[in-house]
């Protein structure tokens, strides 16, 4: 049987997914982080796949998101967008701890994946934590500061005034190259890291984060095998079941 408890740690709910079997035992653990306006139980899916493969699937929920909510407008939660996902990141090391503390982790074998959103946060935690052996980022970009400044463009281009002090943009830019992996390609390390993208997605650009595959490919020059790109001709800003099939298969393999 596949159980689900919806628990909190440090003010951070999460639900956690396992066989009941593996729930006392130490087993591979796979967070699995969603995306923007979702909410941590619209990717069970994803965490009853893993759980059934033997993992301890762990769903957060992000920053004013989800039980976390606080009634924002759409335009005022993307004006948080970052600090969610820096703030993500941090609060994944808090759930690790916990995990490790009670010795559920067999191994220290630990992946990370997320959508959109999520697989944004999934990049940039790999810059952060060695901890992290596998990553899989779904319709993400590891373009940090590059995305920032298209969305202020863009802003811009709407007509609508950012009554925001430059100050405070420059101090967010330097936060944000702390986690931009495509400026420092080499904290990967050679870890597997597979990326699913729609071709027509306008919500994370493909191109950039196609680029960045194609630039970090030597990387893997001795083990190609770690390193994969799965481009999705037909589809925009939504997950296939193809990535979903994908994304467990991955972790099987490489955790």
């Amino acid at each position: 049987m596949i159980q689900i408890e919806n628990q909190t740690v440090s003010g951070i709910p999460f639900l956690h997914i396992v066989k009941e079997e593996n729930s006392r035992r130490a087993v591979p653990l796979v967070f699995f982080i969603h995306g923007f306006t979702s909410a941590k139980e619209h990717n069970l899916h994803f965490a009853y796949l893993l759980a059934q493969k033997g993992f301890r699937a762990v769903l957060p929920e992000a920053l004013f998101h989800g039980e976390r909510g606080e009634n924002m407008t759409g335009e005022e939660l993307a004006g948080h967008f970052w600090d969610i996902v820096l703030n993500e990141i941090e609060e994944l090391n808090v759930l690790k701890t916990y995990f490790e503390e009670r010795d559920l982790i067999d191994g220290g074998r630990i992946g990370l994946a997320g959508t959109s959103m999520g697989g944004i946060t999934t990049l940039g935690a790999m810059t952060a934590y060695d901890w992290v052996k596998a990553g899989v980022s779904l319709m993400g970009s590891p373009n940090y500061v590059e995305l920032f400044r298209q969305q202020i463009e863009h802003i811009k281009s709407q007509g609508i005034n950012i009554d925001v002090p430059q100050e405070r943009v420059d101090d967010l830019i330097e936060r944000l190259k702390t986690r931009d992996l495509s400026l420092q390609p080499d904290s990967l390390r050679h870890r597997p890291l597979l990326f699913w993208h729609g071709v027509k997605d306008k919500v994370v650009p493909y191109a950039p984060t196609r680029k960045f595959y194609d630039t970090i490919k030597p990387l893997y020059s001795e083990q190609p095998e770690l390193l994969q790109f799965i481009a999705d001709e037909k589809a925009d800003h939504k997950v296939s079941r193809e990535a979903l099939l994908k994304t467990v298969a991955w972790f099987e393999t490489h955790l």
